[in-house]
C-alpha cells in the first residue's frame, strides 16, 4: 500500500455529462466529484453503462463532439508546476496535456495499435508531437520505455510489427505508450479483460511497477474484483451515473455500505463455491450414468497446423486423451496458445483431425468429410466467446435464432419458425418482443442470451461453449452463468465449457482438464485439480488468479511471485 498521497494529480468536481441523440439527452454521468493523488490507484468499478469509462475518458477530453460536459476536470502536470481545467481547454491545449500530463492504455491493444507501423515508431509518435526529439534519440527512447515495460529483445523488436506480438505484449505496448512522455496519471480502460489469467498477472506487475517506480497514479477501470483486489488503493463505485459508495479497497470489500456494491460483491464467483452443485449435480443422475457411451471422446488427439512460406508446422494439441459422457460438463482451461478453441473447433469439425482419433456421437473425425459429418452437425450447438461478432448485424436476433432450424430443414423460413424462437428467448429470460430488435440494439448480456438461445435451437445433446462470459460485466456474469446451469441440468444436454477464469469453471463443470503448450497436463474434478493441484502449471495458473480479498490477494501474490 502506498502512503497518502501529497497532492491531486487529478481532482474532478462535479461533473455531468449529456449525450445528444435523435431519441433525446442521455445522461451519462451525473454530478461525479472526485480525486486522484499523486502515485495512486484509484478504481472506478460498476456494470456496462454505469458511465465509469466515460468519467475516464473525460479526463483527456476524448468524448465525442454530441457530449455536452458541465463541472470541472482539474488535471495537474506530474511536477505539479501547472494545472488545466480540461473541460474549457481548446483542442490544441488538449494536445498538450494528452501524453505529457495524462494518458490512457485502451481496452483492446489490437485496435489502439496501427498495423501498418513498427511498435517502435508509434511509441516514438508522442514523444516526437511533445518534444524535440531527433530519429535517433526518439528510436533510442521507444527502446528503452519496451525493456522498462519488459518485452525481450527491444533492439529488434522495435522494429516489428503488432501482428509479430502475442496479446500480451501488445497491452505492454500500449502500456508503454502510455509511459513514454512519463505522464501524472494513466487511465487503464479493462487493461486486462481479454486476457489470460497468467498474461493478466504479470500485467498488473507492470501496472504495479509504473506506480512504484515512475511514481505515475493510476484511474483503473475494471469489471474485474479480484484485479480491484490486487492493484487498487481506493475504489469509487458508479451506478447510472453516479457514484454511490467511495472507500479504501480493505473497507470497501470488508464493510460495503451502499446496497448495489453489496450486489456487486456477491456476483462475484469464488473458487470453491461450485462444489456443492457439481455434488448435486451427480445426484441427480441416473445410476450408472459414468457407464454410459461417451459422447465425446479423444484418445491421443493430435492437431497440426502445416506450415507456410518456409515455417515448421505448429503442433496445437498433441496426444490428448478426454471423455465427455451424457449430461456431463467438462471444463477445458488454459492459457491462450494452449489447444483449448483447437479442440472445440475439432469436435464440431471446424478444424481437421491430424492424428490419434476424436469420435462425436460415436463417429470418427480423423478422416470424416464435410458431406458425411453434416447430419451429425444439428446434434452440437456452439457458444461463441464474442457475440457482437457471430451475429449478422443485418439479421434480427429472431432470424438469427431461426437460422439453424432454416438451415437444418426443421422450418422452411424464419416466419414459420417464429413460435419456437419466442419459445427459446423466454428460456434464455429474454422477451419475446427482443426478437424483432437487431444484434446492437441489446446490451452484451442479452446478446450472450440471444447466442445461447441460437446453440440451443436444435435442441443438441452436445454443447460447445468458449468462452461464453469473458467480456461480461460480473454482475451480468453470474446471471448468464446461473441461466446456463439451469438449462443444463433441465435439458440434459453434456457440454464442452472452454475458459480461463477457473472460479467460472468450478461453478459449472462436473470436471476440470488443465491444457498447458497443447498437451493435457491435469484433469480431475474441482476439489482435485483445484483443491490440490499436482502439476507446477495448474499450480501457476491457480496462484495468478485474482480474488476479491485484498488480504487474501496479497498472499496469493506472493505464491505467484515464488512459482514464477
Amino acid at each position: 500500500m502506498t502512503t497518502a498521497p501529497a497532492r491531486d494529480v487529478v481532482e474532478i468536481e462535479n461533473l455531468s455529462v449529456t449525450f445528444a441523440t435523435d431519441a433525446g439527452d442521455v445522461d451519462a454521468v451525473r454530478d461525479v466529484s472526485l480525486t486522484v493523488g499523486a502515485g495512486e490507484v484509484l478504481a472506478i468499478v460498476g456494470e456496462s453503462g454505469s458511465g465509469k469509462t466515460v468519467t475516464a475518458r473525460s479526463i483527456l477530453g476524448l468524448l465525442p463532439e454530441t457530449a455536452l460536459t458541465r463541472g470541472a476536470i482539474l488535471l495537474t502536470s506530474k511536477d505539479g508546476s501547472e494545472t488545466h481545467d480540461v473541460v474549457t481547454l481548446s483542442r490544441r491545449g488538449l494536445g498538450e496535456v494528452r501524453g505529457r500530463d495524462a494518458a490512457m492504455v485502451f481496452q483492446e491493444p489490437s485496435t489502439a495499435l496501427n498495423p501498418v507501423f513498427p511498435v517502435g515508431w508509434q511509441i516514438a509518435e508522442g514523444l516526437r508531437a511533445h518534444g524535440d526529439y531527433s530519429k535517433k534519440e526518439a528510436r533510442a527512447k521507444a527502446i528503452d520505455v519496451m525493456r522498462r515495460v519488459g518485452i525481450p529483445d527491444p533492439e529488434e523488436r522495435v522494429d516489428h510489427y503488432p501482428h509479430q506480438f502475442s496479446g500480451g505484449q501488445k497491452q505492454r505496448i500500449v502500456i508503454a505508450q502510455a509511459l513514454a512522455l512519463d505522464p501524472g496519471v494513466i487511465i487503464a480502460d479493462e487493461p486486462t479483460t481479454a486476457l489470460d489469467v497468467t498474461v493478466q498477472a504479470e500485467i498488473l506487475d507492470l501496472l504495479r511497477r509504473c506506480r512504484d517506480e515512475f511514481g505515475t497514479a493510476i484511474v483503473l477501470i475494471t469489471h474485474n474484483m479480484g484485479v480491484v483486489a490486487d492493484l487498487a488503493d481506493r475504489v469509487a463505485v458508479m451506478y447510472q451515473g453516479r457514484i454511490v459508495e467511495q472507500a479504501d479497497v480493505r473497507t470497501l470489500f470488508s464493510a460495503p455500505v451502499d446496497e448495489y456494491t453489496r450486489q456487486l460483491l456477491g456476483s462475484v464467483p469464488r473458487l470453491g463455491e461450485g462444489r456443492a452443485r457439481t455434488a448435486d449435480r451427480a445426484g441427480a443422475r441416473a445410476p450408472g450414468w459414468q457407464e454410459a457411451t461417451p459422447v465425446v471422446e479423444a484418445r491421443d488427439l493430435r492437431i497440426v497446423y502445416p506450415g507456410r512460406l518456409r515455417r515448421p508446422d505448429f503442433v496445437a494439441v498433441d496426444g490428448v486423451s478426454f471423455a465427455i459422457r451424457p449430461g456431463e460438463v467438462l471444463g477445458l482451461v488454459g492459457e491462450s496458445g494452449s489447444g483449448k478453441t483447437t479442440i472445440g473447433r475439432a469436435i464440431a469439425g471446424l478444424t481437421k483431425v491430424t492424428g490419434g482419433s476424436l469420435t462425436v456421437h460415436g463417429a470418427e473425425m480423423n478422416g470424416m468429410k464435410e458431406r458425411a459429418f453434416r447430419p451429425l452437425r444439428e446434434r452440437i450447438g456452439f457458444v461463441f466467446q464474442d457475440p457482437a461478432s457471430s451475429f449478422n448485424p443485418l439479421l434480427t436476433i429472431a432470424d438469427a435464432v431461426a437460422e439453424p432450424l432454416v438451415v437444418h430443414k426443421r422450418a422452411k423460413n424464419p416466419q414459420e419458425a417464429r413460435g419456437r424462437v419466442d419459445e427459446l428467448l423466454e428460456a434464455v429470460q429474454l422477451p419475446k418482443s427482443f426478437g424483432d430488435r437487431f444484434p446492437h440494439e441489446l446490451s452484451g448480456g442479452q446478446r450472450q442470451r440471444a447466442s445461447l438461445a441460437r446453440a440451443l435451437a436444435l435442441d443438441p445433446e452436445l454443447l460447445i461453449a468458449d468462452e461464453p462470459t469473458s467480456a461480461l460485466d460480473v454482475s451480468v456474469q453470474k446471471r448468464v452463468l446461473e441461466l446456463f446451469d439451469e438449462l443444463q441440468r433441465e435439458l440434459g444436454f453434456a457440454c464442452l465449457f472452454i475458459s480461463h477464469d477457473l472460479a467460472v469453471v468450478d461453478l459449472l463443470a462436473d470436471r476440470i482438464a488443465v491444457l498447458y503448450k497443447g498437451e493435457l497436463v491435469e484433469e480431475g474434478t474441482g476439489e482435485q485439480v483445484l483443491g490440490a493441484p499436482q502439476h507446477p502449471y495448474t499450480q501457476r495458473l491457480l496462484a495468478s488468479l485474482p480474488v476479491p480479498d485484498p488480504d487474501e490477494q496479497a498472499l496469493r501474490r506472493a505464491e505467484w511471485d515464488r512459482l514464477r
